[in-house]
């Protein structure tokens, strides 16, 4: 055991600051919670760091879900036995289950079920609260029990999945619908939610998660986690729990937590586990409740090098040779998520050397950067992205960074902008490089403005990497497929630096990829200069292949067939690139 206090043994571990603690005993005396408590929902300490300061301080075993009973008839087994209700259990947040001499759960069918003590030799009781340290709990447990006790810790998820587990083997707990604002809002300011919801994000910032979804069904809600573009299943729980939940979310994030039959989109800035996240919240009234739909915009701390985004060969000059444009729009494209502020932020940063003025207008600044005004867009109240521009465009910059190009107003200004002698940096929502041209038609600016304004294009997405500890060999049909890709491509594009022969591999998984086969993203481009030949096509309204034609003079490649590169090098599979990308995408045209 560890004789010191919670606080002094995170402090001296360095896991809190002195400022953290200063604050958490304020708050702790507020809500009048102990101090861990206060840490972790200040977002102070991860859950993981408290459990294993706990331990050492109490010298206490910490527990996993492997380690809970797979009968639920166990936790009954030993309540019935120390006549404990299933109503006091719940009420107090205690499971208790008996474990054998080697410390496995003892399920009733094991027990040939004598009432007498010698029933219970060699037994132990088990029991996870979420009060450790409640004496009170902990002498009426003794009393009730003639077995040694263990009490151990496990993570609030642990917890919760053990109580869902007990109170399955009751009656399913009902809710009205008349429920209003204050007995939501109690609900949501209850202790365990509050609990439960700083674990589940603190569980998506552990596992990379970019969105968390929760959505509620007839029986049950699930949560699920979109990590490196994939939706997976993390929960299932009973469906009386879930009012509580949504609720404690849509109050996080300045949600109206009385309305449920209109979607609402909601923002916040929170800190969990250490970590600054912007939160962006949209719910959708379904037929068994709203669906939830959590976005977690992580402030970076560093940026990753140009080979690291994935830029390699005629892409990373060309992008090199945009970047230090005097002037003109450069448009990096791609849906939500694909990494295309990082990619800006990226060049940015590499032309930023004091000698010019930079602003940029941003929703939300998802980066710091040194010696760059950064300006946050607030659409709610009227500051728009080009309400900003015109703003920056008095404040005598060189370089212009824009969020995204939302408008023809927008689109308009920048491409002004960029005729009076200012270089540009903006995103756009397309499906391609190419298909930016149209879109910005599309939105009113003049097809000759268009071509004068624009000096490179972009595109981008992003697909997994494989798990350097587990990725294989890919089998015979694979590396068949793979070679005639690279065929068709030395065709189109002609000679391929791969640095050797082709690298041709195929996911396994493993612990260090959480069985997926897969860790982190590697971005595919593409990426045109426009060059006299592709602005003559441009003024000339050619058709998407002809734009194509045009940028291959220049070496311009696709997305796809990037992504072929990159799976011949052993980055990630052809099946991945085709399931981001699409089989055949681009390879002779580009569409919107």
């Amino acid at each position: 055991m560890d004789p010191r206090r919670i606080g002094e043994i995170l402090l001296g571990e360095g896991v809190i600051t002195e400022r953290d603690l200063d604050a958490a005993v304020r708050y702790q005396a507020e809500i009048g919670a102990l101090l861990g408590q206060a840490l972790l929902r200040l977002g102070a300490v991860s859950e993981t760091a408290l459990l294993e300061a706990l331990s050492r301080q109490l010298d206490l075993a910490v527990i996993d879900r492997t380690a809970l009973p797979e009968d639920a008839g166990a936790y009954v087994h030993a309540a019935t036995r120390l006549s404990i209700s299933r109503a006091w259990l719940l009420h107090h947040d205690i499971v208790l289950w008996f474990v054998d001499s080697e410390g496995h759960p003892v399920s009733p069918r094991e027990d040939d079920a004598p009432e007498g003590p010698e029933a219970l030799e060699d037994m132990r009781l088990r029991v996870l609260p979420r009060a450790p340290l409640d004496s009170a709990l902990h002498d009426t447990l003794v009393r009730a029990a003639p077995v040694e006790i263990e009490i151990v810790l496990g993570s609030n998820r642990v917890l919760d999945t053990a109580l869902a587990t007990l109170r399955s083997t009751g009656q399913r707990d009902s809710s009205g619908d008349g429920d209003d604002a204050s007995r939501l809002r109690e609900m949501a300011e209850e202790a365990p939610v509050i609990d439960f919801v700083n674990s589940m994000f603190e569980d998506a910032l552990r596992q990379r998660a970019s969105d968390m979804h929760v959505e509620p069904f007839e029986s049950h809600f699930q949560i699920r986690f979109r990590v490196d573009g994939v939706l997976s299943l993390i929960q299932t729980l009973p469906r009386a729990r879930f009012e509580a939940v949504a609720s404690r979310i849509k109050l996080l994030s300045g949600m109206d937590i009385a309305e449920r039959r209109l979607p609402q989109d909601g923002r916040q800035s929170v800190r969990f586990a250490g970590q600054d996240i912007d939160l962006r919240v949209s719910s959708l009234p379904g037929a068994w409740g709203e669906s939830l739909v959590l976005r977690l915009l992580r402030k970076q701390q560093e940026l990753p090098s140009l080979e690291g985004l994935g830029l390699d060969g005629s892409s990373m000059v060309n992008f090199q040779r945009l970047i230090t444009e005097p002037n003109g729009v450069i448009l990096v494209t791609g849906p939500t998520g694909s990494g295309k502020s990082t990619t800006l932020y990226r060049g940015i940063e590499m032309i930023n050397d004091g000698e010019r003025k930079i602003i940029t207008i941003e929703d939300p600044v998802e980066y710091d950067m040194d010696a760059v005004t950064q300006v946050q867009a607030r659409s709610d109240i009227g500051y728009t992205f080009a309400r900003g521009l015109r703003a920056i465009l008095r404040q005598d910059p060189d370089v212009i960074m824009i969020g995204e190009i939302r408008d023809g107003e927008t689109a308009s200004i920048a491409a002004q902008a960029a005729l009076t002698g200012h270089l540009v940096f903006s995103t756009l929502h397309t499906n391609s490089a190419m298909a930016a041209i149209e879109r910005l038609v599309d939105l009113g600016v003049e097809r000759f403005l268009v071509s004068a304004a624009l000096r490179g294009l972009m595109g981008q997405r992003l697909v997994r990497r494989l798990c350097t500890h587990c990725a294989a060999p890919a089998g015979l049909d694979e590396t068949a497929q793979g070679e005639r890709e690279l065929d068709q491509l030395r065709r189109t594009v002609g000679s391929i630096a791969l640095e050797g022969a082709p690298q041709w591999k195929r996911a396994v998984g493993c612990p260090a990829c959480g069985g997926q086969g897969y860790s982190g993203r590697i971005a595919l481009y593409e990426v045109a200069r426009v060059t006299p030949a592709l602005r003559s096509a441009i003024n000339n309204a050619a058709a998407s292949e002809d734009l194509v034609a045009a940028a291959r003079q220049d070496g311009f490649m696709t997305m796809y067939e990037d992504g072929i590169v990159k799976a011949a090098r052993g980055f990630t599979t052809i099946a991945e690139v085709m399931r981001v990308v699409g089989a055949g995408h681009e390879r002779a045209n580009v569409g919107a």
